[in-house]
């Protein structure tokens, strides 16, 4: 019998959409977090790709997602009110005192951040504070889902290459 994600489950189906995109949300989060179980220091740092993408950095990069989607958009501060970098691509990023540790505590933050800056809004409202304009909630959502799945992809290749499986 195949294994399926716990969005396959009943109880998720039966929700409410908003309590879907959220359970969707966090499901990849949580993947991405676990790309980075079992590894080194040096493996989660390990260049595979002529880009910059790394496990590590792409933890990193989806904790600079969560603050562009759900802080700036949200409340309207800057990048560098945030303390995040202007250009995306910045974000991949390694600085020395990363870590795994630091990383995914950072990760884990932005995320219950996100939590807590969108518990108090409906799907249809509008978020005004992103540099491209005002977008609903349920837009955000779908970018940052899409964008999720995405780096999921992109850890799920990194480390079957690490790992050799």
């Amino acid at each position: 019998m195949p294994s399926y994600p716990p969005t396959f489950d009943d109880r998720v189906v039966a929700l409410p959409s908003r309590a879907q995109f959220e359970a969707f949300l966090d499901e990849h989060r949580g993947a991405l977090d676990g790309c980075l179980d079992g590894l080194t220091e040096e493996q989660a740092r390990r260049s595979l790709v002529a880009s910059r993408t790394t496990l590590l950095g792409l933890v990193k990069h989806a904790t600079f997602v969560e603050k562009v989607w759900f802080d700036e958009a949200v409340t309207g501060r800057s990048r560098a009110e945030i303390g995040i970098p202007a250009r995306s691509e910045d974000s991949f990023i390694l600085a020395d005192d990363d870590t795994i540790a630091s990383v995914r505590h950072a990760h884990r933050e932005a995320c219950a951040a996100s939590r807590r800056a969108t518990s108090s809004l409906g799907l249809d409202d509008i978020l005004h504070g992103h540099r491209r304009g005002p977008l609903p909630l349920r837009w955000v959502y779908l970018h940052v889902l899409r964008e999720l799945a995405q780096h999921c992809g992109h850890a799920d290749i990194l480390r079957e290459q690490l790992t050799n499986g």
